[in-house]
């Protein structure tokens, strides 16, 4: 791009497409896989097998299939080595770029909260006599956060430069909107955008603790919700100026229109209690997106089933909305945490495609408290143009994006 036109470009806003996208997650491997998990209300938790679980409360969470996601990475240099995160990582990007192989992103930004914590865990309990110090420099090298973004990188010839936002639960909706605002300003023309978060034992023990986790069913919203499931997976999107992506016959999947952030600041671990950090991320990105809140016809919620995270969501939604479809797809994959808002994008980024409403399962009983259009257990067909998904952390930390479906 010309400097002229590049200045001229920030004065009059780019408009943002989606042209690819690659995920991970306990609903499938791929687009394919995820659709049909979300068209079948599928409840993909499980009980957990990756580490012991018997001193703990909950004893579930949203697992990937290791057979599956080593499988095709077995034959890479050094693949052995590589941490589960890269892995997800890997095969999430695989699949963005057999969508769109001429994608060369400029910069990549991808939220994670993790890193390569289970490489940690064994480290440490190396150094205290509970294993062996032989695979230590392993263990060291793949523990940092940005390890398994430039493994990704580096296995399909991509030498973006990487940012990485460690942003409790909004950082997967805080990188895709920090990629958007690089896009529409156009500072850049192509830009990857994600997330990713494995399972480790020490943040699954630490949820526990703190008895944000349930022994039960992760039902968000429900009067008897009693708290979160954990998951994990990997999802990376294609962000690209949308009138250059027309220009050389890129398909546009979905149009990113607007980004919001908030932090309420009232808890490390609870939010505002009036939901007040949660409406001003939304009202920012209606008000960066030049909607109204009544042009939103989904809303893919942060719901993981804790009764203070609910309340709060579901007073800020109510107050803002009237009767809009509400759902937390957490329900059928548990809470991926940095790697949430990721793959939830493409939540919606399928619901815009394929015009359906996904399921909030294990929904039984309404909660009075809170307003809410809940889609109970089924997942409905409907007409969706624009949707709406939130991201709410520890911290209030609150983030928000709206994606508008584009026709043809």
């Amino acid at each position: 791009m010309a400097q002229e036109d590049r200045r001229e470009s920030m004065n009059d806003p780019a408009r943002v497409a989606v042209t690819a996208a690659g995920v991970v997650s306990p609903l499938g491997f791929g687009l394919a896989e995820t659709l049909e998990s979300l068209q079948s209300a599928r409840d993909c938790v499980s009980p957990v097998m990756r580490f012991s679980v018997t001193q703990c409360r909950c004893k579930i969470a949203g697992q990937v299939s290791d057979s599956r996601l080593l499988a095709s990475r077995a034959q890479m240099r050094r693949s052995g080595r590589l941490h589960r995160a890269s892995h997800m990582m890997i095969q999430a990007l695989q699949e963005l770029l057999t969508q769109q192989p001429e994608f060369e992103p400029e910069l990549t930004i991808v939220g994670t909260t993790s890193g390569g914590m289970s490489y940690g865990e064994r480290y440490y309990r190396s150094l205290t006599g509970a294993g062996d110090l032989l695979h230590a420099p392993t263990w060291i090298a793949n523990y940092p956060a940005q390890k398994p973004v430039i493994d990704a990188q580096t296995a399909f010839g991509i030498s973006a430069p990487c940012h990485v936002i460690a942003n409790a639960c909004a950082s997967g909706t805080n990188a895709i909107g920090h990629a958007f605002e690089c896009v529409r300003s156009g500072r850049y023309q192509r830009v990857l955008a994600g997330g990713y978060d494995a399972l480790a034992e020490m943040v699954f023990v630490g949820f526990d603790s703190l008895q944000a986790s349930t022994p039960e069913k992760c039902r968000p919203f429900d009067r008897h919700r009693s708290g979160m499931v954990l998951g994990e997976g990997a999802a990376v999107l294609a962000l690209e100026n949308l009138d250059l992506a027309r220009e050389r016959g890129a398909p546009v999947l979905a149009e990113i229109i607007g980004y919001g952030i908030s932090t309420d600041n009232f808890h490390i671990t609870q939010p505002e209690p009036s939901g007040v950090g949660a409406r001003q991320a939304m009202e920012r990105a209606l008000e960066s997106a030049h909607i109204f809140a009544a042009d939103v016809d989904y809303i893919n919620a942060h719901g993981t089933a804790t009764a203070f995270n609910d309340a709060a969501e579901g007073k800020a939604i109510s107050a803002l909305f009237n009767g809009v479809p509400v759902s937390s797809t957490k329900s059928m994959m548990g809470h991926s945490l940095g790697a949430a808002g990721a793959i939830e994008a493409i939540v919606c980024l399928l619901t815009l495609q394929h015009q359906l409403l996904p399921a909030n399962i294990n929904f039984t009983t309404p909660d009075e408290d809170l307003d809410l259009n809940i889609i109970a257990n089924e997942a409905q067909p409907s007409a969706v143009s624009i949707a709406l998904s939130n991201s709410f952390g520890f911290g209030g930390t609150n983030a928000s994006i709206l994606m508008r479906k584009l026709e043809a």
